[in-house]
């Protein structure tokens, strides 16, 4: 079938973000590394703690249960159009709640900062599953299950994990034969060391709210993106 007019644009629009993401980052988003470590001896151990067992049990829901999984309605024969409108609709959605809730818990201090980080990992779980049945694709399954958490690797990955994410997912039907586990230790690694500046600067007081709003709003935003060019590379190469 001939690729139609918005097929080819967000192809182009999908290898151009191909291109960006195999670029290293800013030298402020790398210098942000060490502040981020001074930040985190400051952060009591329980609140990191909260981090990497809430990124754990994360994991393993969306592995093995249907926690994040709402039926999302859509034609069978919807276009890729059609269906990156309502995806974006969600998006919206999805970004508006996760702002609100950062501002909320970030006005309130560590203890709640703190559960702002298990609230986020939820709402970012049931966007890239409703992405998935938007797209076409049969989230119940387990190896769709793994793309939707190597999609979420790939948006909070570091530079030295970032293009062997990427080579996973722009090369996924190949890939996910040789794929069976996730590596949890350096998933919650990379996501903590990804997110920790913005959500740690977070549990100060003053500056809590605002800064959980804009960065719960620019994660989901992130996110959003890594999972539409995924998506779209993987529908047009097929």
């Amino acid at each position: 079938m001939e690729e139609t007019h918005y097929e080819a644009k967000v192809r182009e629009e999908a290898n151009r973000w191909v291109k960006q993401m195999e670029k290293k980052s800013s030298i402020i988003q790398r210098r942000s590394k060490h502040i981020q470590s001074i930040i985190n001896k400051k952060v009591p151990d329980q609140v990191h703690s909260v981090v990497t067992e809430s990124v754990k049990q994360m994991i393993q829901l969306a592995l093995t249960s249907s926690k994040y999984i709402y039926k999302v309605e859509i034609k069978e024969h919807a276009t890729l159009e059609e269906r990156e409108e309502m995806i974006k609709e969600r998006l919206r959605q999805y970004k508006r709640t996760a702002a609100l809730e950062g501002a909320g818990t970030g006005a309130g201090g560590i203890l709640l900062g703190a559960a702002d980080f298990p609230l986020l990992l939820s709402i970012k779980m049931k966007f890239l599953f409703d992405v998935g049945q938007l797209y076409g694709y049969d989230v119940t399954k387990y190896e769709e299950r793994m793309y939707l958490l190597h999609l979420f690797i790939l948006a909070f990955s570091s530079d030295e994990q970032k293009k062997s994410v990427l080579h996973t997912v722009v090369h996924w039907e190949k890939e996910k034969l040789e794929w069976r586990e996730v590596d949890w230790k350096t998933l919650q690694i990379e996501y903590r060391d990804t997110i920790d500046f913005v959500k740690m600067m977070q549990l100060i007081p003053g500056i809590g709210a605002l800064v959980g709003a804009w960065g719960n709003y620019r994660l989901l935003e992130k996110l959003g993106e890594t999972a539409m060019n995924g998506y779209r590379l993987r529908m047009l190469s097929s």
